[in-house]
């Protein structure tokens, strides 16, 4: 039976708390100590002996690459202009979104996107056009596969090329990498030669089955991000980061008779399912307009879900068909990751183009049989990003099998990978020391893609720019 809103009125006040109080089953309750609006979260908070609570403070890199905690190290998997593909071209450069898979004979499988776009002409390491793999020719995105042998042996192919701005995505229960395009050019602009904003399913263990690469239109068209599947429903949830004005969280819900699995999206008609986009309210029945209105962790909204009108946005963009007040938006919706039976999902930031209060970060999780979204994290406005403290600004995340959140950031100043525990404390993971500016004035580009590998022992993530794929290894443990 449905949720309506009168029965979450009811209910939520009992139901808000117990989520602030207790947690999700296995993840985290909230980013503690909870600060308060325009205030910046502690990365680390002492034990009651002095101690740092996490692995303990970052140790600086004498290669000038990445600073992570004693006992801890990492080995570079591909660097663009170093590194080549199986076809003698160099590693594509932007790395972004990652997935890892159990390949044959202990082989990991990392499936790696390449946020490119603008004209391929003007990109100089784009995906290479490999033969039968391409969408566009004219675009320089898309994904190569990573394979990491068990000797250390490493080997990298292309999984789909002419694509544009391959951001985030996310892995299916079937075994395969969903990849989501964050532009929506349409054929013409930017010297595109077809429509852009799709999502594409690209198999890392089966390379004929990339060949002559088929949009999924049924999802949608606009600047995608993030997707998860929900292996019990068939429902699909994807975020879109966007704004003037702020961006959206959907829902598709297949057709009725439809079977997900290998191969299977690309059979879809391209008005397949029902794209939705979310009406939340509050605890009194009251429509929310924007996540941003939530200042602390805990908070729960209902949701409702509001069909797209035209999903294909073939003359307004999708976000554009919905007036103020028939929707929720977010500022900034960036990576998700399917766990504990719902959807994690991040909204970067939060300034003036949002209509609550100013933040530098959120991670919601949504509960598709309560139908309800519940604030995890909630990050303070970070005062001294340039300093070496605070978190801001996360981006892609992962769910731990040590317990707890692991997320990049993508924020101002120094970049990190940090950790988020159950009881809602952070803690620093990496630094990117790796400096791209000048001296005077130093530059550190995001770090994207942290995923852990099959066997839970070896965690990859990806320096952006100029292109760094790393395996980072080390004493992993469930944080007390």
């Amino acid at each position: 039976m449905p949720l309506t809103r009168r029965d979450f009125a009811k209910g939520s006040a009992y139901a808000g708390a117990g989520v602030a109080l207790a947690g999700s089953v296995g993840v985290l309750a909230s980013a503690a100590p909870r600060p308060a609006p325009g205030e910046a979260a502690e990365t680390a908070v002492p034990e009651q002996d002095g101690s740092v609570f996490g692995y303990g403070p970052l140790q600086a890199d004498p290669d000038g690459i990445l600073a992570l905690p004693a006992g801890f190290s990492y080995r570079i998997i591909t660097r663009t202009g170093v590194t080549k593909l199986e076809s003698g071209e160099s590693t594509p450069s932007n790395h972004d979104g990652t997935a890892a898979f159990e390949g044959p004979r202990g082989v990991t499988l990392l499936v790696n996107n390449h946020e490119l776009d603008g004209p391929r002409s003007e990109t100089e390491y784009p995906v290479p056009l490999a033969d039968g793999l391409v969408y566009d020719p004219a675009a320089p995105g898309g994904c190569t596969v990573v394979e990491v042998h068990r000797g250390g042996e490493v080997a990298e192919w292309v999984g789909i090329a002419g694509t544009a701005n391959n951001c985030a995505g996310g892995v299916t229960p079937w075994g395969t990498w969903l990849t989501c395009e964050e532009n929506s050019d349409r054929a013409g602009e930017n010297g595109m030669t077809k429509d852009h904003g799709y999502v594409f399913e690209v198999d890392p263990q089966d390379r004929r089955a990339n060949r002559d690469p088929k949009p999924i239109k049924a999802l949608g068209r606009y600047d995608h991000e993030a997707v998860v599947v929900d292996p019990k429903r068939g429902h699909m949830y994807l975020t879109e980061d966007a704004d003037e004005p702020n961006g959206l969280f959907f829902r598709w819900v297949p057709p009725q008779d439809f079977e997900h699995g290998r191969g299977r999206l690309r059979t879809l008609a391209d008005d397949a399912g029902v794209l939705q986009a979310p009406m939340c309210y509050d605890s009194g029945g009251r429509f929310v307009d924007d996540l941003s209105r939530a200042t602390r962790p805990g908070t729960v909204y209902g949701v409702d879900w509001v069909d797209v009108p035209d999903r294909d946005a073939r003359t307004v963009s999708v976000r554009e068909q919905f007036g103020d007040g028939d929707i929720t938006r977010a500022r900034k919706l960036e990576g998700m990751w399917w766990a504990d039976g719902g959807a994690y999902l991040v909204s970067s930031y939060a300034r003036d183009e949002s209509p609550g209060v100013p933040h530098d970060g959120q991670v919601w999780f949504y509960d598709p049989k309560r139908r309800t979204l519940t604030l995890k994290v909630l990050l303070g406005i970070n005062a001294e990003p340039a300093e070496d403290g605070a978190f801001d600004g996360p981006d892609n995340i992962t769910v731990s099998p040590y317990g707890g959140l692991i997320i990049s950031e993508d924020g101002e100043g120094i970049q990190h990978l940090f950790g988020a525990t159950d009881d809602g404390r952070t803690y620093p993971i990496a630094r990117n020391d790796l400096d791209i500016g000048t001296a005077g004035k130093p530059k550190f580009s995001e770090l994207t893609g942290v995923v852990f590998g099959p066997d839970g022992k070896t965690l990859y993530a990806n320096i952006q720019n100029p292109g760094i794929m790393v395996a980072i290894t080390g004493p992993w443990r469930r944080l007390r």
